[in-house]
């Protein structure tokens, strides 16, 4: 017999803090029951009820071939019969570093972890030990991890929040993190006029994706490029979303601008927990063994993990993936944006490549968080339940983004749409 999603929440809220392992899972901000998930292929996962769901979350991105693809399955089988794990040196790791320094601008050297907020904790550790300096840089609504000096002003599920942006974040350490908005020249320059030589570090989604999709202006990244080289700081580009995933590969090669720092996550895991961070092998001789700033992961590199991530980027390279689903990405744009402007709502569509986001105000999608509609998260709430009705999974809250992958066709895609068109267009007024 088959639990229902809701017993199955009922009995995780005994044993498991919200009856999840992440907030925005537990459908806080749309009601409902968290579906639960036993089994996902392609384009499509099913919960526990046996209920089909068309997927445009894709385990929240790393998922770029879709769910389960053969090739990727087979070489986990075979790294797993050989041993799960080693707290040892395999080859894996080094063919998955040379494949990932290959394709990214200006880098030399990696470090492997296990998730991204491990990487963006240690690309901000190296920054401070490397320059000598204490104050990081980083803009409301960007998310870099649940790492204590960056809970400030995150995004996602901590839009709402205050600052710190978490309970037990100590205030001394918020204290050594700066905020400034996205997109704003002149608070950027007064900052850096007035403590600019005491920064480590500016870290930045250079496409933010965790607060909404709030696409940049090339010369914001640029002026941030400048300033950073200009006062002796270092750039920190955390890709751990947009990394191998936007044109190009990376957002670096996109806007043409190189980092001192980048972190990677999601795509480069193959759908299993991965992290990296990564820079010139100047900067990277200071992590230890070789440098005094010390980073340390007893599953760092892991095999199986590093066999996922190698199927991945091979499969990407080889088929031209990130180019077709730009393509497909510009596909729903257009029917998307037509769709929507038919329904007279006010709802805009932003994209980048295969990641996506409904943007529930008029005019340009916002990009800055203090930019975004504040009642957007209650409009959102009865089109994800209708979509879900339908057979379509979206991310639960309104400032997350939605992924294409490999695995959708232009029909999913139509499909899409028409929820969208439906469900908007019978929204309240």
């Amino acid at each position: 017999m088959t639990d229902s999603n809701a017993a199955l929440y009922e009995r995780a809220r005994r044993f498991i803090p919200g009856g999840v392992n992440s907030p925005v899972r537990a459908f806080k901000s749309v009601g409902g029951t968290p579906r639960f998930i036993a089994k996902a292929e392609g384009a499509y996962v099913t919960d526990e009820e046996g209920k089909r769901y068309l997927d445009f979350v894709g385990s929240w991105g790393p998922l770029i071939l879709g769910h389960a693809p053969q090739e990727v399955v087979s070489a986990v089988q075979k790294a797993a019969s050989l041993g799960t794990t080693y707290g040892a040196p395999c080859r894996g790791e080094v063919d998955l570093a040379e494949k990932v320094v290959a394709a990214y601008p200006g880098l030399e050297q990696v470090r492997f972890v296990s998730s991204g907020t491990e990487a963006t904790m240690s690309a901000i550790r190296l920054a401070r030990g490397a320059t000598g300096r204490d104050l990081v840089v980083k803009f409301s609504g960007c998310y870099h991890g649940h790492a204590d000096h960056l809970l400030v002003a995150a995004g996602s599920g901590l839009v709402t929040a205050g600052q710190p942006s978490s309970a037990g974040v100590p205030k001394d350490f918020a204290a050594l993190t700066r905020v400034v908005p996205l997109d704003d020249d002149a608070r950027l320059d007064a900052l850096f006029a007035a403590e600019g030589k005491k920064i480590a570090a500016v870290i930045v989604e250079p496409v933010p994706a965790n607060n909404g999709l709030l696409l940049q202006r090339p010369a914001f990244l640029q002026k941030l490029r400048a300033l950073t080289k200009e006062h002796g700081a270092l750039l920190i580009f955390d890709e751990v979303i947009s990394g191998f995933r936007v044109p190009k590969g990376s957002a670096a090669a996109h806007y043409g601008i190189t980092p001192d720092l980048v972190t990677f996550g999601k795509v480069i895991g193959g759908g299993l927990p991965v992290g990296a961070y990564g820079g010139s092998r100047q900067l990277m001789s200071n992590i230890a063994p070789e440098g005094p700033v010390y980073q340390a992961g007893t599953l760092s590199g892991n095999p199986v993990a590093m066999a996922a991530g190698l199927a991945t980027l091979r499969i990407l390279e080889r088929d031209n993936v990130i180019a077709k689903l730009d393509d497909m990405g510009a596909i729903l744009e257009a029917k998307a944006t037509q769709a929507l402007k038919a329904t007279g709502r006010e709802v805009g569509f932003a994209r980048l490549g295969s990641i996506f986001w409904l943007s529930f105000q008029p005019g340009e999608p916002p990009r800055s968080a203090e930019a975004i509609d504040g009642g957007a998260g209650a409009r959102f709430a009865p089109l994800f339940q209708a979509l879900l009705d339908r057979g379509i999974y979206i991310a639960p809250s309104a400032y997350e983004v939605g992924f294409l992958s490999a695995a959708h066709t232009e029909a999913d895609i139509d499909t899409l749409v028409a929820g969208l068109a439906e469900t908007v267009a019978a929204l309240p007024r």
